[in-house]
């Protein structure tokens, strides 16, 4: 039974029209920042900035990602954008850090700032981010590097949500405490949801078994097939965003021939491609005398 993978590609266009918007946002945030006095405004244009370097991390990662596999590349480069989403992940972690630093900063020593800067700007920045987000929505359905860089542009948009209320408050209460308020409550769901991403991309780079994969009861069924006495050694992983290898050791009932292990091989290839693997790769045993562990003890070095 044959499986076709499809690698989804993004938008260029998109992604390209995605960061220009951006730098808009940043460099009419930062002059804006100045002119006003307000810290608000200046660091949701640091915020923006990040999204900027994500989108282009992003997109450099995506066309990468398409490059065909070669002798020394065997896997191809589709592991790029997971880095990029751990790059991204992790910036992200570290904005949301200063964010609720310089909230705290500007609660013990709020300053006097020109409210009609940080409302209008704040409000352009909401549109446009707005507008990136469905720009880049349907690609990040399909792919965890867009998906981050989608949760750096939201984010940001609900940042600038904050500070445009703070704007409003600033202008028509004098209560200037308040944007730093909106500042900690947004950086602390920054960091709740950034630390999804940054865990999965992790766990990709770090090769450890799919959350979702029980691998006992994969296992299980695999030693349930006629023929098969035996799993050890096995080993699962997580090439990229959507493709899964499986490797392992069966021990067999009997001497048999190779076309009769082929037809044993199918029935594990079937059986595991109703779980999304579709490398598999399986070494098959007779009399072998190593230990028949599920997972090998590979033991450290000195």
């Amino acid at each position: 039974m044959g499986h076709a993978h499809h690698h989804h590609q993004v938008s260029g266009q998109r992604l390209g029209l995605t960061i220009v918007l951006n730098v808009v946002i940043t460099l009419g945030e930062l002059v804006g920042g100045i002119l006003s006095g307000s810290m608000a405004l200046i660091t949701d244009a640091a915020h923006n900035f990040s999204d900027v370097l994500s989108l282009i991390i992003s997109y450099i990662a995506n066309r990468i990602a398409r490059r065909k596999a070669t002798l020394r590349q065997t896997y191809g480069f589709g592991r790029s954008e997971i880095l990029a989403a751990f790059a991204n992940s992790v910036t992200l972690i570290v904005i949301a850090l200063l964010i609720v630093y310089e909230a705290i900063e500007r609660l013990i020593s709020p300053v006097s700032i020109q409210s009609d800067w940080v409302i209008y700007l704040a409000g352009g920045s909401i549109l446009l981010n707005g507008l990136s987000v469905l720009l880049i929505r349907q690609d990040a359905s399909h792919n965890m590097n867009m998906r981050s860089a989608l949760l750096h542009l939201f984010s940001d948009m609900l940042t600038s949500v904050a500070v445009f209320a703070g704007g409003l408050i600033m202008k028509f209460y004098g209560f200037y405490q308040v944007d730093a308020v909106f500042s900690i409550g947004i950086a602390a769901y920054l960091l709740y949801m950034s630390w999804g991403i940054f865990r999965e991309s992790l766990g990709i780079l770090m090769q450890f078994s799919p959350r979702q994969m029980d691998l006992q009861k994969i296992c299980s069924r695999i030693t349930a097939i006629p023929g098969v006495s035996n799993i050890h050694h096995i080993h699962c992983w997580q090439l990229d965003d959507h493709k899964y290898i499986f490797d392992g050791h069966i021990d067999l009932e009997d001497d048999i021939c190779i076309s009769d292990f082929e037809k044993i091989l199918k029935q594990i290839e079937e059986l595991l491609a109703g779980y999304g693997i579709e490398h598999v790769n399986i070494q098959p045993e007779f009399t072998a005398s190593h230990s028949k562990d599920l997972i090998k003890d590979h033991g450290t070095r000195g």
